[in-house]
C-alpha cells in the first residue's frame, strides 16, 4: 500500500483506523513488531467523536498538537511520568483522533529489545503492554511527530493485509468513556497485555 493510500485510510473515523493499525508492523533500527492490541481514541467535544478519555479532548494543545495533524503521525506520551506510550494519528486533518499501540509481539531484534527492557520476559511478554511496547522499540518523546509512512522514516508502520480473529471490548485504565467497545486485540495472542 502506497503511504498516500496509507494516509487516506486511517484519515477515517478513529475505530477503523484502530482495524487497520491492528496486525500492522512497526520497526524501529533492527527491531520489527506486529501490532496485536489497540485502543481507539476520539474527538475533542466539538469534534465528530467526542471522546472525553482522549489527550485532544480539551482541543489543542503543545501537548497533543500532533494529533490535530494529518493522520500516520507518531503521537509519544508518559503515562505516569515513567511509560513512553506510542499512538498513530489517526482521522481527518484537523480533527484530533487517534490509535494507541497497547501491545505487540516482537518479529526481530529481540537481543536489542531483551537489551533496553532489562528483563527476562518470555518471548511473547516483552512487548505485551502499552509502557513494555514503548520501551521495546527504543521510542522517546524526541519521536513525537514522526510521518509513521514515509518509508524514509526511523520509526515507519506498514499496514496489514491481514489480521486474523479480532476480539473487542472496552479500553483498559481510563476513567471516563469507559464503556465505549473501542480496545481491539488479535483474539487468543500471547503477547495482548492482560
Amino acid at each position: 500500500m502506497t503511504p498516500e493510500r496509507a494516509r487516506e485510510r486511517l484519515s477515517g473515523h478513529p475505530l477503523d483506523a484502530a482495524r487497520l493499525v491492528l496486525g500492522s508492523v512497526v520497526t524501529v533500527g533492527d527491531v520489527r513488531a506486529r501490532i496485536v492490541e489497540v485502543e481507539a481514541y476520539g474527538s475533542p467535544a466539538d469534534g465528530p467523536w467526542p471522546d472525553p478519555a482522549a489527550h485532544t479532548y480539551p482541543g489543542p494543545t503543545p501537548r497533543n498538537q500532533v494529533m490535530f495533524g494529518p493522520a500516520g503521525h507518531l503521537y509519544v506520551y508518559l503515562s505516569y511520568g515513567i511509560h513512553t506510550c506510542i499512538n498513530v494519528t489517526a482521522g481527518p486533518d484537523g480533527t484530533g483522533s487517534g490509535v494507541l499501540m497497547r501491545a505487540a509481539e516482537i518479529l526481530d531484534g529481540g537481543e536489542h529489545v531483551r537489551t533496553r527492557r532489562g528483563v527476562r520476559d518470555r518471548d511473547e511478554r516483552l512487548a505485551a503492554g502499552p509502557g513494555r511496547l514503548g520501551q521495546a522499540l527504543g521510542i522517546s518523546l524526541a519521536d513525537k511527530g514522526i510521518d509513521l509512512l514515509d518509508p524514509g522514516s526511523t520509526v515507519r508502520l506498514d499496514l496489514a493485509a491481514r489480521r486474523g480473529p479480532v476480539a473487542v471490548g472496552p479500553r483498559i485504565g481510563i476513567s471516563k468513556a469507559v464503556g465505549l467497545p473501542w480496545r481491539l486485540w488479535l483474539a487468543g495472542h500471547p503477547s495482548v497485555s492482560r
